[in-house]
């Protein structure tokens, strides 16, 4: 325990201190001498000490809330920061200027969350819009926006809420009301096909904006509600928009000349049942060449599902393809299937353009293909709104009105009645309808109009999905399948009598298509349903129908390094139902030994060698040539009326792409923190100085 000191005589100015000061101490006269009575010198120096390190805990806990719970920097961040799942609107550019949205600069944007309808009455500088999706549907907004300047200024950002998306009425389509009118191959382009066309994804919008999740959109509605109740006043919550681009370059040939963007494409696929035999000394068979889509156009870049349009039309392809797979002695058909599905197509016709471009060059991905084999072009088109009523209807639409074009016609109306039943119909489109819809087959009758062809749709004059790249029926795409599927059967034997137990043993699975459904246009299971899965290992779950940008050489198009989920997938369910069925089938990892063998499944354990003619093409802009190491604009062609209207879309690197939201307190509250902060660093210093001086001097004492 501890105890006082001895009592000790001390002198003041050379003298003694009296007897009646030392009996009845003095408090302030023991102060004047530099200490507290029942303290020695080393004690009050450590309690000083004690409780100048006190002042800085309890500051920093007065500041940090529970320090406990504050590990590191990310984890103060966290509690700082909400980062919001969203989707953006990007920027991409042409040969003409720019679309889309981006931050203006190269600077984050932060600006108060407030509703749409709440912004007059507010005296901010600048602020962030919540908005329904029913606001962007009928481009209120943004034409609120484009047509007063003012606003326009203030506007930082747009948050557009998705609830309920999926359950909307009203008609949405971000395209134009005739969807890339140049490329038709007739003059009357103010036709509309697409009636509820807004063309927003068209614009250029000088702010980012972003498609929020459900669960983000209930978040930022609290976070907006309150900013309402207190818009005068502080806290507020903000949102911080990070879309920028690493140079502010505002077309593609300045953004590819300074190589900060890369141009967009992907990878198409084509593949032929049954295989084609290159070494095969027998004349070649006139082609029946059966095309679909695989991308699809949205206004915000990764919600691109594009159901009806043309996702609809793959998914029929493909369940077409594996029901034609089961009919044995498909080499004694007289003539030859072909297996197209395009990328690129909603961006210029990327896919098909270039496809016949390489069909040209004879370039090796199109080994085994001669241009001018192809006798009949059968494209599907949006198959997905035919159900109505119980009864399913499709449109065809043709170029021209020749004799092989009615061959067509006739063939799928055998297809039709050969179901046995009223319930699926095929009608002849309008004849006032200017020519087909838009679709691959312009990129056919541009390069050569005397091209027989025809455009399956569930529409005749115009779109009956209001919603054009954007959502569809299992039902009606299964009944598409099976139609087409037969009436390829029927083009292909060319020769009576028909062997009518064989067409009638051609039917769709079903339960394909509805998978199909689910695992491409859906999140959910999305990529990591069990039929992709048995072919390739998705980098993403969620599907995304945006045909991204080529990153590939162009030389190295058969084992593709950047190839996108949907094109692998493609690669390699026609690859396996094209090669019929083999006995043997050794693993493999990318080769395999035969020459005309490709390796099925090699990102999976399942890896197999088949016998199979399929092939990926690239698909890129053809006004474009990679030479040395760098994209370059090539000259226009008059023997290529399509490039002289090619935009060349390409998309710059971003620096990053991001959406959080936070707290922020008025300034008069961080200059009181501030100020707080100076108040306790100053005292500190001082009791961290005087604690050092009393320390100093009980050191020289003892």
């Amino acid at each position: 325990m501890w105890s006082a000191p001895p009592r000790k005589t001390f002198t003041v100015e050379g003298g003694r201190v009296p007897d009646d000061c030392r009996s009845k101490p003095s408090t302030t006269l023991l102060r004047s001498l530099g200490f507290y009575p029942m303290f020695a010198p080393w004690d009050r120096a450590l309690i000083l000490f004690i409780i100048s390190v006190l002042l800085v805990v309890g500051s920093f806990c007065l500041v940090a809330g529970e320090t406990n719970t504050l590990e590191s920097v990310p984890d103060l961040e966290k509690t700082m920061y909400i980062n919001v799942k969203g989707y953006p609107c990007v920027r991409l550019l042409n040969l003409s200027g720019e679309i889309g949205c981006s931050n203006p600069g190269q600077k984050k944007i932060v600006a108060p969350v407030f509703r749409l309808g709440k912004i007059d009455k507010l005296l901010f500088h600048s602020f962030a819009v919540l908005v329904p999706l029913e606001e962007l549907e009928t481009n209120v907004c943004l034409f609120r926006v484009s047509s007063d300047p003012k606003l326009a200024q203030r506007i930082a950002g747009v948050l557009v809420e998705a609830t309920g998306f999926k359950n909307r009425s009203l008609g949405f389509s971000p395209d134009e009301k005739f969807p890339q009118a140049d490329f038709a191959p007739y003059q009357n382009v103010s036709f509309e096909w697409n009636p509820p066309g807004s063309g927003i994804m068209w614009n250029h919008y000088n702010f980012p904006v972003f498609l929020l999740s459900d669960e983000s959109a209930k978040l930022l509605q609290e976070m907006a509600t309150k900013n309402e109740n207190n818009f005068k006043a502080y806290p507020s919550t903000v949102a911080e928009f990070d879309l920028t681009t690493k140079t502010e370059t505002r077309d593609s040939a300045s953004c590819l000349k300074k190589q900060s963007c890369l141009p967009l494409g992907g990878y198409s696929v084509w593949s032929s049942l049954p295989p084609i035999k290159t070494t095969s000394v027998e004349p070649p068979k006139s082609i029946i060449l059966v095309m679909a889509a695989m991308d699809s156009g949205s206004f915000f870049r990764d919600v691109s599902f594009g159901a009806d349009s043309p996702l609809s039309g793959l998914i029929a392809l493909l369940a077409a393809v594996d029901a034609l797979s089961h009919v044995s002695n498909l080499n004694e058909l007289k003539k030859q299937l072909v297996f197209a599905v395009f990328t690129g197509e909603a961006w210029g016709y990327l896919g098909s353009r270039r496809f016949l471009l390489e069909l040209d060059l004879g370039a090796d991905s199109l080994k085994g293909l001669n241009g001018s084999m192809i006798e009949q072009a059968l494209e599907i088109g949006s198959v997905g709104k035919g159900l109505s009523e119980g009864k399913t209807t499709f449109f065809a639409h043709s170029g021209h009105d020749t004799s092989s074009t009615n061959e067509m016609l006739d063939a799928l109306k055998k297809a039709s009645l050969s179901l046995g039943s009223d319930n699926v119909n095929i009608k002849k489109a309008d004849v006032s309808n200017p020519g087909v819809p838009p679709s691959s087959l312009m990129s056919f009758l541009r390069k050569n109009s005397s091209v027989s062809g025809v455009v399956l749709e569930d529409f005749d004059t115009f779109f009956i999905n209001k919603f054009y790249h954007t959502n569809i029926n299992s039902s009606s795409i299964a009944a598409a399948a099976i139609m087409v599927a037969r009436a390829l059967y029927i083009l292909a034997s060319d020769s009576p009598p028909l062997n009518l137990i064989t067409l009638n043993s051609i039917k769709v699975n079903v339960s394909l298509v509805e998978e199909l459904v689910e695992c491409l246009l859906t999140c959910e299971p999305g990529f990591s349903c069990d039929i992709v899965k048995q072919f390739i290992s998705p980098s993403n779950v969620c599907p995304s129908h945006y045909v991204g940008v080529f990153v590939d050489l162009p030389s190295e198009t058969q084992h593709p390094q950047y190839a996108d989920d949907t094109s692998r997938f493609v690669w390699n369910f026609l690859a396996d139902r094209s090669s019929g069925s083999q006995k043997t089938a050794s693993p493999c990892k990318v080769d395999c030994h035969n020459p005309a063998d490709v390796c099925v499944a090699a990102e999976t354990e399942s890896s197999r060698c088949v016998t199979s003619t399929t092939r990926y093409v690239p698909s890129y802009s053809t006004r474009l040539k990679f030479e040395g190491n760098s994209w370059h604009i090539l000259p226009p062609n008059t023997s290529d009326p399509l490039g002289l209207v090619d935009p060349v879309w390409t998309e710059s690197y971003w620096n990053t792409i991001g959406l959080r939201v936070y707290t922020v307190q008025s300034s008069a509250y961080d200059n009181l923190v501030l100020l707080i902060g100076i108040v306790i660093t100053v005292a500190t210093y001082i009791a961290t100085f005087v604690a050092r001086t009393f320390l100093l001097k009980a050191l020289k004492h003892d």
